[in-house]
């Protein structure tokens, strides 16, 4: 058997703007617009615009789609593609919710990743599964990618 090992990759800084409500009620659906932000790591640079949809059922966990792009300085561009979930007891969701800073040892925020690019430099991206780590602030996401080796 093949145990995977994990290698940061990336840290992202994401920017977000107020969640967009799509449905209010008990499955809650809405988009957290991505306003920019920064890479650092193996790569420095940039996100651009995208979006974060997110959907809950209850007071269950978040399920979590998120598309944007990276452009990496000297090399070009990068499509991520984020899908996972946030989870947690439901009083820290609910700080959450509020906007509230909560301690993300508190909650469960956890991503698959896919990196799709034709940036000559960045190919290997393209083979890579990846997964990540995240934590919630009022106007950003703190991520940490890690590719599976």
């Amino acid at each position: 058997m093949i145990v995977p090992e994990l290698k940061h990759l990336l840290s992202l800084d994401v920017r977000v703007s107020p969640p967009v409500v799509i449905d209010p009620g008990p499955s809650m659906r809405r988009l957290i617009p991505i306003t920019g932000g920064t890479v650092s790591g193996t790569h420095t640079g940039r996100i651009l615009p995208g979006g974060d949809w997110q959907s809950q059922i209850g007071d269950g966990p978040m399920a979590i789609s998120a598309h944007y792009i990276l452009d990496l300085e000297g090399h070009g561009t990068v499509e991520v593609q984020s899908d996972g979930l946030r989870a947690g007891p439901p009083e820290v969701l609910a700080a959450l919710a509020r906007g509230e800073i909560v301690d993300p040892g508190r909650y469960y925020f956890r991503t698959a990743i896919r990196l799709r690019t034709a940036a000559p430099q960045l190919l290997r991206f393209n083979s890579l599964m990846c997964v990540a780590t995240g934590a919630r602030y009022p106007d950003r996401v703190e991520i940490e990618v890690f590719e599976l080796g």
